[in-house]
């Protein structure tokens, strides 16, 4: 989904830059929340699992892609402010060094990949919580259909920005057509990926995971609860 530049226009562009900077900037201060010696290292991982998921590119045509974009997931492991500013780096790191996504394009793959994705899957996971069983074992499935949900999610934010500064050739139902098929189907891909990942840290230390706080504690409560009967 890396936007190149030249795609949208500047004004656009500027735009969007302006809401990643405000974003980011919200997550500088609400990550001081989330990281502390434990949690920290976890943060770090979980922007290199990124980094390495989205190496795997899906070409979608007009001049763009479609990859792992890993929202979700760092929003469960490390919290919904760290997974922004994990995925920013990312993005960062290969506009900079790898020439994947433009610079001018910089603002608009963070409001898409480290805004948009991040959360909606964030949003998706705890209202798939709030209605699944308060349990360790519903972290997953949670963060799987956060997952899913989140791809799409991205690909429509950016058919938006590209019906209002699109400066390719290409009409805009060609562009939300393409996104979507493709997209959809890399959901599912992202799905099981975030599903597999997330199941295997909560089995082995959930206290890592961000997202299963909630559910460990009840758990835990439950468990205090059986025991003094």
């Amino acid at each position: 989904m890396h936007v190149p530049d030249g795609f949208i226009d500047a004004t656009t562009s500027l735009a969007t830059g302006a809401v990643a900077v405000a974003g980011v900037t919200l997550a500088l201060r609400g990550a001081r929340r989330e990281l502390d010696d434990r949690t920290a290292p976890m943060a770090g991982l979980v922007a290199t699992f990124v980094f390495a998921g989205q190496m795997m590119n899906f070409p979608v045509g007009a001049g763009t892609s479609g990859h792992l974009l890993g929202g979700a997931l760092a929003a469960v492991l490390a919290g919904p402010w760290t997974a922004v500013l994990a995925i920013t780096v990312v993005l960062l790191v290969q506009a900079l060094l790898m020439a994947d996504g433009g610079i001018t394009a910089l603002g608009t793959n963070v409001t898409l990949m480290a805004l948009v994705a991040v959360v909606v899957g964030w949003l998706v996971f705890r209202g798939m919580l709030a209605v699944l069983p308060r349990r360790t074992s519903s972290v997953a499935p949670a963060a799987a259909i956060g997952a899913f949900v989140s791809v799409p999610a991205a690909a429509l934010a950016f058919t938006g920005i590209y019906a209002v500064g699109g400066t390719a050739p290409v009409p805009l139902y060609t562009v939300v057509t393409a996104m979507l098929s493709w997209h959809l189907v890399i959901g599912l891909g992202e799905a099981a990926i975030t599903g597999l990942v997330v199941a295997s840290v909560v089995a082995v230390r959930p206290d890592l995971v961000y997202g299963a706080s909630g559910a460990l504690a009840a758990q835990q409560l439950e468990i205090r609860q059986r025991a003094t009967t």
